[in-house]
């Protein structure tokens, strides 16, 4: 996997994870948080994004070819369910495939938030796991392509105790609409990528359609 590979899959990953469009919610859920509780929530967090991420990039094979799917297929799927993430984020609103309503009031309660629900869904959710079983799928059972993607992980990882860290200076700056343009720029390449995604699932799917 050469760095132009590398740097591609990261900003990928990071528009899906888009930690910059959580802030709010981050800042929402942290309400009432010494400085300290603060920053240790958006290390939490973070860590939370790296173990999940790097767990489904070695796993994600495995259990594909346990359920008998071919990689092809998983990439239309989640090519779809990346547009329908696209949609949501053009539109500048938190998924409901990120975050339920019972997930956001678990924020509001402050219980773990780091974990629940700010790493895992909104963070860490089906987006970032679908895109980073197709980045390992790319080349099967191929031990240093799938050890090369701890690349891009750990990078959207750091994005995200960066972006949490300074999360009040950020939103100071960039107020709500700033924050929003971000989203829907993010969500827009996101929808780029989602159709290339059900492209190449449908032409391995299909050779003859090609």
């Amino acid at each position: 996997m050469d760095i132009a590979a590398l740097f591609q899959a990261a900003l990928t990953l990071f528009a899906i994870v888009d930690p910059v469009g959580v802030i709010p919610i981050f800042l929402l859920a942290t309400r009432g948080f010494t400085r300290t509780q603060s920053h240790r929530a958006a290390w939490v967090s973070a860590m939370t994004v790296w173990l999940v991420l790097v767990l489904f990039t070695f796993l994600g094979e495995p259990i594909l070819k346990f359920f008998a799917i071919r990689i092809e297929a998983f990439s239309v799927a989640g090519g779809l369910l990346l547009l329908m993430l696209a949609l949501s984020m053009l539109q500048a609103h938190v998924s409901p495939l990120k975050q339920t309503p019972d997930e956001a009031m678990e924020a509001e309660e402050k219980d773990a938030i780091g974990v629940v629900p700010l790493g895992i869904p909104l963070l860490a959710g089906p987006g970032a796991i679908t895109h980073v079983i197709v980045a390992a799928g790319a080349a099967p059972g191929d031990i240093v392509h799938q050890a090369a993607l701890l690349i891009p992980v750990s990078l959207v990882a750091l994005s995200v105790w960066i972006s949490f860290w300074a999360a009040p200076s950020i939103a100071k700056r960039l107020g709500k609409t700033g924050i929003h343009v971000v989203t829907r720029l993010m969500g827009l390449i996101i929808a780029a990528i989602s159709i290339e995604m059900i492209a190449r699932g449908l032409a391995g799917l299909f050779p003859g359609l090609v």
